[in-house]
């Protein structure tokens, strides 16, 4: 008769070996998530601002954009980038690899939520700042665009969120992230749960930092308000 399953054995240790190199995988975590954040936010507002347009191609052009990038896998996205660009003479490093597939996608979701606040926006306001004298694009960046950040920073902020967690998917084409050190760690001590278990730790630490500094952010724009 054999005996029962081994209990299992926690080990503190595991994890104090691995913290250093984990917390090193973070900040490079920290580093993409932040400058994809930017990036994506600068590009989803300047398609949402084509949206407005009226006539012309670039209206359906975002359309078609936002559609592709919101309606396929952001892994297929890593892929394509990392290993399909170099066959159209394009090579990227992991970093900017992941970089790119990062901005474009959120850009695609952030291009939605501007646009929502943009035409939330009353038309009273577009008339009030036509009638001191500002032309299209001046009312749109002094005027409309300012009230529609405020409209839409929540809906932002939830996305930027998705963002950082979305960033462990580059692991996958070799950009030593969180995750990717989470994994190297894990394959070789076999410490599944202590690594992982820290791993999502640090997740949620970064995690509820960012929503703290959005929070603090969405305060300060209604006391400006």
């Amino acid at each position: 008769m054999t005996g029962g399953p081994t209990a299992y054995s926690f080990e503190w240790s595991a994890i104090w070996r691995g913290l250093p190199y984990l917390l090193q995988g973070a900040g490079l975590t920290i580093l993409i998530s932040a400058q994809a954040m930017v990036l994506a936010v600068a590009l989803g507002l300047v398609l949402a601002a084509l949206t407005q347009v009226r006539g012309g191609v670039a209206r359906p052009l975002v359309r078609a954009y936002v559609e592709v990038f919101r309606n396929t896998p952001l892994l297929i996205q890593i892929f394509i980038v990392y290993f399909g660009l170099p066959q159209l003479g394009l090579r990227l490093a992991p970093f900017a690899s992941g970089l790119v597939a990062l901005v474009v996608y959120a850009a695609a979701y952030n291009a939605e939520i501007f646009r929502a606040g943009l035409e939330a926006v009353p038309k009273g306001q577009h008339e009030a700042a036509r009638s001191i004298g500002l032309g299209a694009w001046q009312a749109m960046r002094f005027v409309i665009v300012p009230q529609a950040i405020r409209i839409a920073f929540p809906a932002l902020g939830n996305n930027l969120v998705s963002l950082v967690k979305n960033s462990s998917l580059v692991s996958t084409i070799g950009m030593v992230e969180l995750m990717f050190v989470a994994n190297d760690i894990s394959f070789n001590n076999f410490r599944t749960f202590e690594i992982y278990g820290t791993t999502a730790g640090l997740y949620i630490l970064l995690v509820m930092l960012l929503t703290r500094a959005l929070h603090l952010a969405e305060r300060r724009m209604a006391r400006v308000r």
